[in-house]
Protein backbone atom coordinates (compact mmCIF):
# COMPACT_ATOMS: atom_id res chain seq x y z
CA UNK A 1 0.00 0.00 0.00
CA UNK A 2 1.54 3.60 -1.26
CA UNK A 3 1.42 6.52 1.28
CA UNK A 4 -0.25 9.21 -0.61
CA UNK A 5 0.98 12.76 -0.14
CA UNK A 6 -2.21 13.31 2.42
CA UNK A 7 -1.14 10.41 4.42
CA UNK A 8 2.10 11.99 4.68
CA UNK A 9 1.35 14.88 5.52
CA UNK A 10 -1.28 13.98 8.31
CA UNK A 11 0.78 12.08 9.52
CA UNK A 12 3.38 14.97 9.88
CA UNK A 13 0.92 17.07 11.44
CA UNK A 14 -0.11 14.41 13.99
CA UNK A 15 3.13 13.50 15.21
CA UNK A 16 4.64 17.18 15.66
CA UNK A 17 3.22 19.97 17.95
CA UNK A 18 4.65 22.65 15.37
CA UNK A 19 4.83 21.90 11.36
CA UNK A 20 5.99 24.36 8.89
CA UNK A 21 5.43 23.88 5.43
CA UNK A 22 7.49 26.04 3.86
CA UNK A 23 9.91 26.74 0.67
CA UNK A 24 13.07 25.80 1.42
CA UNK A 25 14.70 24.73 4.74
CA UNK A 26 14.62 26.69 7.77
CA UNK A 27 18.91 27.12 7.47
CA UNK A 28 18.24 28.03 3.81
CA UNK A 29 14.53 28.92 3.17
CA UNK A 30 13.89 29.67 -1.40
CA UNK A 31 11.65 31.87 -0.31
CA UNK A 32 10.70 35.40 1.11
CA UNK A 33 7.66 34.40 3.35
CA UNK A 34 9.17 30.99 4.41
CA UNK A 35 11.92 33.28 5.78
CA UNK A 36 10.12 35.49 7.57
CA UNK A 37 7.76 32.31 9.60
CA UNK A 38 10.94 30.56 9.92
CA UNK A 39 12.62 33.45 11.77
CA UNK A 40 9.52 34.11 14.19
CA UNK A 41 9.63 30.71 15.44
CA UNK A 42 12.92 31.15 15.75
CA UNK A 43 12.77 33.98 17.66
CA UNK A 44 10.02 32.91 19.48
CA UNK A 45 12.46 29.81 20.56
CA UNK A 46 9.65 27.50 18.84
CA UNK A 47 10.69 24.20 18.45
CA UNK A 48 9.56 22.71 15.08
CA UNK A 49 8.97 20.36 12.26
CA UNK A 50 9.70 22.10 8.80
CA UNK A 51 9.08 20.32 5.35
CA UNK A 52 10.80 21.66 2.21
CA UNK A 53 7.95 21.07 -0.16
CA UNK A 54 10.17 21.66 -3.49
CA UNK A 55 11.23 18.53 -2.73
CA UNK A 56 7.80 16.63 -3.54
CA UNK A 57 5.58 18.24 -5.57
CA UNK A 58 3.13 16.07 -4.09
CA UNK A 59 3.32 17.54 -0.68
CA UNK A 60 3.74 20.78 -2.44
CA UNK A 61 0.27 20.66 -4.13
CA UNK A 62 -1.44 18.18 -1.26
CA UNK A 63 -1.11 20.21 1.56
CA UNK A 64 -2.59 22.96 -0.24
CA UNK A 65 -5.93 20.70 -0.55
CA UNK A 66 -5.27 19.84 2.88
CA UNK A 67 -5.77 22.85 4.24
CA UNK A 68 -7.66 24.39 1.76
CA UNK A 69 -5.15 27.56 1.19
CA UNK A 70 -3.36 28.46 -1.63
CA UNK A 71 -0.07 29.58 -0.48
CA UNK A 72 2.69 28.45 1.05
CA UNK A 73 4.05 28.66 4.21
CA UNK A 74 1.48 26.55 6.24
CA UNK A 75 1.96 26.75 10.06
CA UNK A 76 0.10 23.91 12.42
CA UNK A 77 -0.13 23.98 15.78
CA UNK A 78 -1.45 20.74 17.67
CA UNK A 79 -2.87 19.46 14.31
CA UNK A 80 -4.60 23.06 13.61
CA UNK A 81 -3.71 25.41 10.78
CA UNK A 82 -2.92 28.24 11.83
CA UNK A 83 -2.61 30.48 8.47
CA UNK A 84 0.33 31.79 6.14
CA UNK A 85 3.02 34.11 6.15
CA UNK A 86 1.04 37.32 6.70
CA UNK A 87 -1.53 36.02 9.31
CA UNK A 88 1.66 34.66 11.64
CA UNK A 89 3.84 38.13 11.42
CA UNK A 90 0.42 39.92 12.35
CA UNK A 91 -0.02 37.60 15.24
CA UNK A 92 3.63 38.35 16.11
CA UNK A 93 3.30 41.63 16.21
CA UNK A 94 0.46 42.20 18.05
CA UNK A 95 1.78 39.77 20.98
CA UNK A 96 -1.12 37.17 20.12
CA UNK A 97 1.17 34.60 18.63
CA UNK A 98 3.28 34.44 21.87
CA UNK A 99 -0.25 34.36 23.72
CA UNK A 100 -1.50 31.36 21.64
CA UNK A 101 2.11 29.42 21.42
CA UNK A 102 1.84 29.39 25.39
CA UNK A 103 -1.66 28.77 25.34
CA UNK A 104 -0.79 25.55 23.44
CA UNK A 105 1.76 24.76 25.84
CA UNK A 106 4.28 25.34 23.03
CA UNK A 107 6.67 28.01 24.56
CA UNK A 108 6.81 28.50 28.27
CA UNK A 109 4.84 30.85 30.26
CA UNK A 110 6.71 33.37 31.42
Amino acid sequence: MSVTAQDSIKSTIDTNDVVLFMKGTPVFPQCGFSSVVARVLDHLQVSFESVNVLEDDGIRQGIKEFSNWPTIPQLYVKGEFLGGCDIIKEMFETGELQAYFKDKGVIDAA
